[in-house]
C-alpha cells in the first residue's frame, strides 16, 4: 500500500510537470492507481462512492459561488482601464522623489489587489505602462521588473483575494474535521470574513516592507532609482478622480463583508454590478467588452471547479491508501510539535510553488495537512494566512512563476529573463521574512479578528494520541 501511494504521488508530480490539464491529471492518475490498488487487494473501491456527494457539495457551496463573481468584477475593472489612470497619477505624484516610481507601482499594486485581485492583469498592465517609464528614467532593469512582479502578486493576500476564498473553504472544512475528531461536536466556524480581516495587517505590512526595501535600495544604489522628470504635473483633482472610484468600490465590497452586512457571495455580486456601473460611467462599457469579460470569467471559473472535482477524487484515493495516517504519523510525531510540523509544511509548500500553481496546492495539499496541523494546535486563521503568504511566492519563483511569465510576455526584448529572475529575489526574501514574523507573532493575523468579532484564537492544547485513535469519523 505504501509503495503504491509513493508511486501515485511521483506519477502525479511528473504528469503535472508535463503540462497536461491539471484536473484530468488529478482524477486520471488517482483512478488508475485506485484500480491497481483494488486488483492488488490493498484499496477499497467503496471510497470512490463518496465522490458524487463530494461533487454535489462543491456545486452546492455558497461560498464558492463568489469566485466567478469576484473574477468578473476584476476583469471588468481591468477592462475599464482604472489601472492606467492610477499608475499615471501615482507616478506623477511620487515620481519626483528617488525610488518614487517604484513606490507608486507598489501602491497601485495594493489598490488593484483590493479592487481586482487578478495577478495577470495587474502585472501586464504595469509592465506595459510603468516598465518603459522606469527604464527610460534610468531605473535598473532588475529593480524595475522585481517591483512590478512583486506588486502584482499582492492580490493574493490583500482581500478580496481568490486565494483567501478558496483557502477559506478548505480551512473551514479542515477545522470542522479536526475539532470533531477531538470530540467537539459543535466546532466554531471559520468564515471568509475572518480570513479577510486576518489578512489585512500582514498584507499592509508586506506593502510597507516592499516600500522600505525600495527606499533602502535607493540609498545604497541611488544611480539605479533616479527621480523622474514629468513635463506635466498631476493635479489633486485628477488624482482623486482616479482614486475615488476604486476606493469606493473597495469600501462597499470589503466593508459589507467585514461588518457582516453581507456574505462574501452577496458582496461579490454587488462588486460585479458596481464594476459594470463604473465601466459605464467611464465610457468603457460595450457588448464586445461584456462578452470578453464573461468569456474570461467562464474560463477561470470552469478551471477552478474542474480542478476542485479532480482534487476531490485524488483526496479520496489518497485517504483510501492510508495517506492521511502516514502524514499524521510524520507531522504528529516530529520533535518540536507544532513548530516543526509547520516548518516542514511551509518548506514543502514553498518548494512545491516552484512547480505547481497555487490552486493545485490549495486543493491537493491543504486538505491533507490542514486537519492534522489544526488538531495539533494551529489556529485556523493563522494557518490560512501563513499558507496564503507562502503561496504568494509561487507567483515569483521560477521556473513556473506566473508573474514572471506575464511580465516576460510584455517586456521589451532588451529585458533579459535572467534580469527578471534576479529582480524578484529580494521580494521573495521579504515574503519569507513576513512568514517568519507571522510565525513568531501569530497575533498579527489573529488579533484583529478577535477585536472586531470577539473571537479568541482557536489554539487547541491537545494530545495527538486522542486524535489518532478516534476512528469514528471518516476523513
Amino acid at each position: 500500500m505504501t509503495v503504491l501511494l509513493i508511486l501515485m504521488l511521483i506519477t502525479l508530480f511528473c504528469c503535472l510537470l508535463s503540462g497536461f490539464p491539471v484536473a484530468f491529471v488529478l482524477a486520471g492518475v488517482s483512478l488508475i492507481f485506485a484500480c491497481i490498488g483494488s486488483m492488488a487487494g490493498v484499496f477499497d473501491m467503496s471510497y470512490l462512492s463518496a465522490l458524487p456527494n463530494r461533487i454535489y457539495g462543491i456545486m452546492n457551496n455558497d461560498l464558492l459561488i463568489s469566485v466567478p463573481l469576484f473574477v468578473f468584477m476584476g476583469v471588468m475593472l481591468e477592462r475599464a482601464k482604472i489601472a492606467e489612470e492610477l499608475l499615471e497619477g501615482m507616478s506623477r505624484a511620487f515620481g519626483k522623489m528617488r525610488s518614487g516610481l517604484g513606490i507608486s507601482v507598489v501602491l497601485v499594486g495594493a489598490l488593484l489587489a483590493a479592487s481586482t485581485g487578478i495577478v495577470g492583469a495587474t502585472v501586464v498592465t504595469m509592465g506595459l505602462i510603468s516598465l518603459p517609464t522606469m527604464l527610460k528614467t534610468g531605473y535598473s532593469t532588475r529593480i524595475s521588473t522585481g517591483t512590478i512582479c512583486a506588486a502584482g502578486t499582492l492580490g493574493q493576500i490583500i482581500p478580496p483575494s481568490i486565494v483567501l476564498i478558496l483557502l477559506g473553504d478548505q480551512i473551514s472544512s479542515a477545522n470542522q474535521t479536526a475539532q470533531m475528531k477531538m470530540g467537539n461536536l459543535s466546532p466554531n466556524p471559520v468564515s471568509i470574513a475572518d480570513l479577510f480581516v486576518g489578512a489585512l495587517v500582514p498584507g499592509l505590512l508586506l506593502v510597507l516592507m516592499y516600500i522600505a526595501w525600495l527606499v533602502i535600495y535607493s540609498r545604497i544604489f541611488p544611480q539605479n532609482t533616479p527621480p523622474a522628470r514629468f513635463r506635466k504635473k498631476v493635479s489633486i483633482s485628477s488624482l482623486l478622480k482616479s482614486l475615488i472610484p476604486p476606493l469606493l468600490l473597495i469600501l462597499i465590497v470589503l466593508g459589507s463583508i467585514l461588518t457582516g452586512v453581507a456574505t462574501a457571495t452577496e458582496s461579490a455580486s454587488v462588486g460585479a454590478v458596481g464594476a459594470i456601473i463604473l465601466s459605464i460611467f467611464r465610457k468603457e462599457f460595450s457588448l464586445a467588452n461584456l462578452k470578453e469579460v464573461m468569456t474570461s470569467t467562464a474560463k477561470v471559473s470552469s478551471m477552478v471547479f474542474t480542478i476542485l472535482i479532480g482534487a476531490a477524487m485524488f483526496t479520496l484515493v489518497f485517504r483510501g491508501f492510508g495517506g492521511d495516517d502516514a502524514i499524521h504519523n510524520v507531522l504528529g510525531n516530529l520533535p518540536g510539535g507544532l513548530f516543526t510540523a509547520m516548518l516542514l509544511t511551509m518548506v514543502v509548500m514553498f518548494f512545491l510553488g516552484f512547480f505547481l500553481d497555487f490552486i493545485e496546492i490549495v486543493f491537493v495539499v491543504v486538505p491533507i495537512v490542514a486537519p492534522i496541523l489544526l488538531a495539533i494546535g494551529a489556529d485556523p486563521i493563522w494557518l490560512a494566512i501563513m499558507i496564503a503568504i507562502n503561496l504568494q511566492t509561487s507567483f515569483l519563483t521560477p521556473p513556473f512563476g506566473f508573474a514572471l511569465f506575464y511580465l516576460r510576455g510584455v517586456a521589451p526584448k532588451t529585458v533579459l529573463s535572467s534580469d527578471i529572475y534576479k529582480g524578484i529575489i529580494p521580494f521573495v526574501v521579504i515574503q519569507i521574512l513576513m512568514l517568519v514574523m507571522l510565525a513568531m507573532f501569530p497575533s498579527l493575523s489573529t488579533k484583529l479578528p478577535e477585536v472586531i468579532y470577539g473571537k479568541a484564537p482557536q489554539i487547541m492544547d491537545v494530545q495527538t494520541d486522542s486524535y489518532e485513535d478516534d476512528d469514528s469519523i471518516d476523513f
